[in-house]
């Protein structure tokens, strides 16, 4: 499917100079991305942004820099909805698994199972529910796989006034 709107995430500063990379999750890895796998992770509200970003913790959250983009892109898979994870035999909970703690306990993540199934059929992403702590049913998220300046994955960072710093020499 497509997805057309404006999304919203939440920068650790060192990569303000480079918001659309997905280096920052390839390194790390993610809930919807195995270690090695560039992905953007994409609220579609702020609210929903501001409750990833604390990471269940509401006052209290290291500096960030917040940045809006515009997404026009398609090959979306959409997991919001029970029917939507029916078309493509998935379940809430193996998108709900304990990613971190099973990769800290050296088990494969079931939700990297699904990425790696959806990549595989050629999906550029998902729209997945949030799962991060205080989320509530209608927050969710676009994750990315395949992304770029062109249609028909187009994503572009909102920086109209060229706010945004444009190396990591910028900070010194």
């Amino acid at each position: 499917m497509r997805w057309e709107g404006t999304c919203y995430r939440a920068h650790d500063p060192k990569w303000a100079w480079s918001p659309i990379s997905g280096a920052g999750a390839a390194a790390k890895g993610g809930r919807f991305n195995p270690i090695g796998t560039p992905a953007l992770y994409l609220a579609l509200t702020v609210e929903g942004m501001l409750v990833e970003m604390g990471h269940g913790f509401g006052h209290r959250f290291d500096p960030l820099t917040i940045c809006s983009y515009n997404v026009d892109v398609d090959d979306i898979v959409d997991l919001r909805t029970d029917s939507g994870r029916a078309r493509e035999a998935i379940d809430l909970a193996s998108m709900a698994c304990p990613w971190a703690y099973d990769l800290a306990t050296g088990k494969l993540p079931a939700s990297w199972e699904i990425a790696k199934s959806l990549i595989a059929k050629g999906a550029a992403g998902i729209l997945s529910p949030s799962f991060a702590t205080g989320a509530r049913s209608d927050m969710a998220n676009l994750i990315l796989w395949r992304w770029g300046s062109d249609l028909p994955h187009k994503v572009e960072v909102h920086d109209p006034s060229g706010r945004l710093p444009k190396d990591q020499l910028s900070w010194s």
